[in-house]
């Protein structure tokens, strides 16, 4: 079993050896100026003079709050409303054309209308998040209450037992592994959201750093910002998946 993790583990290192081995390859035998492709030394001491100065803990606190407000308020909305939806042929058919529609366009195109509505502040980043992670948590929440099989909810019915406890006792137990999938897909999303909106207006964040970087043609701390956003997505997701396995331990499969 050790030996199976640590075969894949090298295997997942190929890539990335790859990649920062033609990176040196360019640095050397190219001709790429160093305010388009830095030195790794350069990016690895952008990298400490952010962290030492504080900068890039600044940056992530303010970015991390914003995901953190707009994840949560779409929980609660798309859990809600895909469990409506997902009980309810009524408000299924009601709803779902109009879901489907906005569904469709992409997120980057509602940025300009969010700024417009809501400015450059807070409330706009948040409704972004919002915009972008409801949907998959909905759509989640509504596959899966909707596909309880009918035999469960015909026995909660000659138990005659009321809507909530019919919801709480057997449409929801059936659905969690599901709309923990979405409450994991959401999660990423929020955070590939945020930073996007950060970059087209935003006055602070990781993203906005990223900006501002590349407006002073600094590459290091651009690349900086990439990858540790790239390492806080993975360390949300695996700590999402963890909570999400101790959760449900017999679908351990599909929480990873």
């Amino acid at each position: 079993m050790k030996t199976q993790k640590i075969k894949q583990v090298l295997l997942g290192l190929i890539v990335p050896a790859v990649i920062v081995a033609a990176w040196i390859c360019a640095i050397h035998f190219g001709s790429i100026p160093t305010s388009i492709l830095p030195r790794i030394s350069m990016v690895w001491q952008a990298f400490l003079e952010m962290l030492q100065s504080g900068q890039l803990w600044n940056d992530l606190s303010v970015t991390l709050s914003r995901v953190l407000k707009g994840y949560l308020l779409s929980v609660a909305l798309g859990t809600v409303l895909g469990s409506l939806m997902g009980m309810s042929k009524m408000i299924a058919n009601l709803l779902q054309p109009t879901v489907t529609v906005i569904r469709q366009i992409p997120i980057i195109a509602w940025i300009p209308l969010i700024i417009l509505w809501c400015g450059i502040g807070e409330l706009s980043k948040v409704v972004v998040i919002v915009m972008a992670a409801f949907f998959p948590i909905m759509m989640n929440t509504m596959s899966g209450i909707s596909s309880t099989p009918a035999g469960y909810i015909e026995v909660a019915q000659l138990y005659k037992l009321n809507y909530f406890k019919t919801f709480r006792k057997v449409y929801l137990p059936h659905a969690l592994p599901q709309i923990l999938v979405g409450l994991k897909l959401g999660l990423g999303i929020s955070w590939m959201a945020v930073v996007a909106a950060e970059l087209i207006a935003s006055l602070s964040g990781i993203g906005y750093r990223m900006s501002n970087a590349r407006s002073l043609m600094q590459s290091d701390v651009v690349i900086v910002c990439m990858i540790v956003i790239g390492v806080i997505g993975i360390l949300m997701d695996k700590i999402l998946g963890a909570i999400f396995t101790a959760i449900t331990p017999w679908n351990k499969g599909n929480t990873k």
